[in-house]
């Protein structure tokens, strides 16, 4: 039985909390949040011990931690919980700036625990089929991720939130790190930046794009990879794939084959891989050091729109 606890009870810290109670073998020793509010409704749903503050919950014996708290927080928190010796998940992204994962990195080899980051897409059936589709032949990756703008995120703008999903994504899918990367981003509802395109070259030449907004009034999730023998339409959020054979020009045709998927939770099996590696004590599937290469290229790209390249 594994003892596990969550801090912070927002959007994402519920559904860790939720998939936890539905676990057979894992127990939630309790939950952390500053909102009395939220402490009570979840105390109420799931019958779980709730704590003011994180200091309380680390008294306790735990073998696992998520860490749902806005990503401001997520440096302090996690060295906090690592500190204790205990293993952690920690949302996506990983840290505000790369000098704080890398200190979040050496904690965790420091206390010898696993660091895992939520890039939860990885763990979409979708993203699933797209990698074992594509082979070495792949020429370009599109992606877009929009919707409207979410007034619960104040302290991070539309790149370091939407946007890390599918730069992650794309180490993944390629299989290879950024050559280059430009950007160009713009602000108009928040402090933050709301829209960006951004465009990539991997080391391997594969070349990769990204569209991400909060100005889109639904939520768009599709990765478009177009290879030398194929092209691979995918939608993340509906879990359906397509693959059309390459283009005749003999006699203008292609063949569509419709990739039938299972319609699963990510974040139910990315909790579920967490938890299989600490228990068979393997390396998690997203390390620290992933989470670290998205923020290296975060800082890249806000280099880039700061001198207008």
């Amino acid at each position: 039985m594994l003892k596990v606890g969550v801090v912070g009870l927002g959007w994402m810290g519920r559904v860790h909390l939720r998939n936890y109670t539905e676990m057979a073998d894992v127990e939630v020793v309790g939950v952390v949040d500053v909102d009395e509010k939220a402490r009570q409704e979840v105390e109420a749903q799931f019958g779980v011990k709730t704590f003011a503050t994180l200091e309380e919950l680390l008294e306790h014996d735990l073998d696992a931690m998520s860490i749902c708290v806005p990503t401001s927080l997520h440096h302090k928190t996690g060295l906090a919980v690592m500190d204790k010796g205990i293993n952690a998940i920690i949302e996506k992204p990983l840290a505000v700036s790369a000098v704080e994962g890398e200190e979040l990195v050496a904690k965790a080899k420091e206390k010898g625990v696993a660091l895992m980051v939520g890039h939860v897409e990885r763990f979409n059936p979708a993203v699933a089929r797209v990698k074992e589709l594509i082979g070495d032949d792949v020429i370009s990756i599109q992606i877009e991720r929009v919707g409207p703008y979410p007034p619960r995120i104040q302290d991070v703008g539309v790149i370091k939130d939407l946007g890390s999903h599918d730069i992650d994504l794309i180490r993944y899918l390629t299989g290879s790190e950024f050559k280059s990367v430009y950007a160009v981003s713009s602000t108009s509802l928040g402090k933050h930046e709301d829209s960006a395109l951004i465009t990539c070259e991997m080391e391997n030449g594969v070349l990769a794009n990204i569209t991400t907004n909060w100005v889109t009034p639904y939520k768009g999730r599709k990765i478009n990879v177009a290879c030398e023998s194929k092209y691979i339409a995918a939608n993340l959020i509906t879990q359906e794939v397509k693959e059309y054979s390459a283009f005749s020009t003999y006699d203008k045709s292609y063949s569509v084959r419709e990739w039938p998927l299972m319609f699963r939770e990510p974040v139910k099996s990315e909790l579920n891989a967490f938890l299989d590696a600490l228990r068979n004590n393997t390396p998690v599937p997203i390390t620290g050091e992933d989470g670290l290469e998205v923020l290296k290229t975060f800082e890249r790209i806000f280099d880039c729109l700061g001198c207008s390249c």
